[in-house]
């Protein structure tokens, strides 16, 4: 199984990216997808999920901001992140548990930079 994060870069305050998790070997619409991030110095944490019968949970610092949604032709899980701010600089990590094997999967990273 490998996920693989990709989207990120550097956006200036208020801009808005979205992040791609591609994956093979796991199937996202029989899964829970969910997006982390982390700071420097900081842990991990969650930030956005979205369960196999598309029901959603948000960190607070992402309500209104930040949707996490799916494509299950592509197989694909996305993260759009509006009104960007600096405190969003993190590497963003998309995160797979399989309702099939019942184990988590975790891909890289995608590092996403907001200046001020």
């Amino acid at each position: 199984v490998q996920l693989q994060a990709y989207g990120g870069g550097l956006v200036q305050a208020g801009g808005f990216l979205r992040l791609s998790c591609a994956a093979s070997g796991i199937i996202f619409s029989r899964s829970r997808s969910e997006w982390y991030r982390q700071a420097p110095g900081e842990q991990r944490e969650l930030v956005a999920a979205l369960t196999n019968d598309d029901n959603t949970h948000y960190a607070e610092f992402a309500k209104g901001r930040f949707t996490i949604s799916r494509d299950n032709a592509k197989n694909m899980v996305y993260l759009a992140m509006n009104n960007l701010k600096p405190e969003d600089t993190a590497i963003y990590y998309c995160n797979a548990y399989s309702l099939v094997t019942y184990i988590n999967y975790w891909g890289q990273g995608t590092q996403v930079t907001v200046s001020s």
